[in-house]
Order: C-alpha cells, then structure tokens, then sequence
C-alpha cells in the first residue's frame, strides 16, 4: 500500500483544481484510486476481524466521486481533492451507520462513524426515541473511558428539546440532536506510514462499533427514501 502516491494525487489536484489538467492526469488519478481501494480492502480485511457484516462489499462499491456538483455551490471548483468511502453491511449507503473514512490532505483527513446526514427526519425520529427509551445504554456507550479517550458525540442540533420529549430527561441534549457521529482527525504526517495508519484506523473503528451498533439498533426498520 502506498499511501504517499494518494497524498501526492490529491495535494496536485487541489493546487490544479480545473477540468484540463484532471484529464491530462487521469492516469494519475487511476493509479492513486487503485491504492486507494487496495487501502480499504485490507482496512476491511482488519475491520472483519470484529465485524463480519462488511465484509462482501467490493471496495469499489464504496467509494464516492471527487467530481462535485457545483449547482448550488458558491465554490465552483469541479473536484473535491479527497478520496472517500462509507464501509457498513449496505455499503455506501448513510443507513445502516458505517466506517467512514476521507482522505484529505493538508490535515483534513479523518475516521467517522455514526448518522451524518439530518435530512432524513424519520431516521432522526427514530433515534430520539430510541435514546429517549435506552438512555443508561447510551451512556454506558459514550462514556466508555476507551471511547472518550477519541471520541466525542458531534451533531446538528435543536436550540431546544423537540415537542413530544422531556425538557428534564438525563439525554435531553442529545434529543436536541438530528443527527450523531463521530470524528477523529488524521494529520498527513499520520498517513505516511500506511501500515501504522491501517492500524490505528481499525482499532479506532473498533471502539466506535458499539456506538455504530446502538444507533443502528434504533434504525433497523428505517427505509431510505424513494426518489
């Protein structure tokens, strides 16, 4: 695995953000995807260790595009220089929760896992209730002291307790909550060493399965929206 083409790839793209030198380098790009699903294929090998869910998913079929859509962006830039990916048992998909991963360069990297996305307001439903019922469990998860060592529950939030729940509940922060992740930074200093990057990105998803498992116990009826 070779973790420093990828960096080199992505640092070029960002300073050559424009549709003529991305064709130009496209064998670039292909060769530093290439390291890229090779990365997570192993990643994903150490992951079933404790995880077995995850492990029929073709690499490939995980990942997202650099190519951006730029409709509605005030940053017109045609590619987001970053590879991607979302390992969970559906693959790319934001329900059931994953492993997500996002290489970035200039210390913008880091491993994810949880709800990111709040657009889906029966998923976040689900989830109130589901604190709201299970609050010891919660907890019990986030107070872990291996889970506090890396994580801290992120999220969009509410000003106030929706309607329907306690003002005074134990977990009425995280009933203000839409959506409950996760995140660790990754320096680019940290990406170098691939081996030891593999490493730590296993162990960390690790830690963070139960929190994964959790919220996905409280989505297991969720249907993604129809287009």
């Amino acid at each position: 695995m070779n973790t420093q083409l990828i960096i080199d790839y992505l640092s070029a793209l960002n300073l050559n953000n424009d549709r003529e030198w991305y064709h130009a380098n496209k064998d670039s790009y292909k060769t530093a995807n290439a390291e890229f699903e090779n990365f997570l294929r192993t990643l994903m090998l150490e992951i079933g260790k404790f995880d077995g869910s995850i492990l029929h998913n073709d690499p490939k079929d995980l990942t997202f595009k650099i190519v951006r859509d730029t409709r509605f962006s005030h940053d017109k830039s045609p590619y987001n220089p970053a590879f991607r990916a979302h390992i969970s048992s559906k693959g790319k998909l934001p329900v059931p929760v994953g492993y997500y991963l996002m290489i970035k360069p200039g210390d913008q990297s880091f491993l994810g896992g949880g709800l990111f996305a709040d657009m889906f307001k029966d998923a976040t439903t689900m989830i109130r209730d589901y604190i709201a019922r299970n609050g010891e469990e919660w907890e019990k998860i986030i107070h872990e002291p291996e889970f506090e060592k890396y994580f801290v529950v992120k999220g969009t939030a509410l000003k106030n307790v929706p309607a329907g729940y306690e003002k005074e509940h134990p977990q009425a922060e995280y009933l203000k909550f839409k959506s409950w992740y996760l995140e660790y930074p990754v320096k680019d200093e940290e990406l170098k060493d691939a081996e030891s990057f593999l490493a730590k990105a296993a162990e960390l998803f690790r830690i963070m399965k139960p929190f994964n498992d959790y919220l996905n116990k409280a989505l297991v009826n969720f249907q993604m929206p129809t287009r």
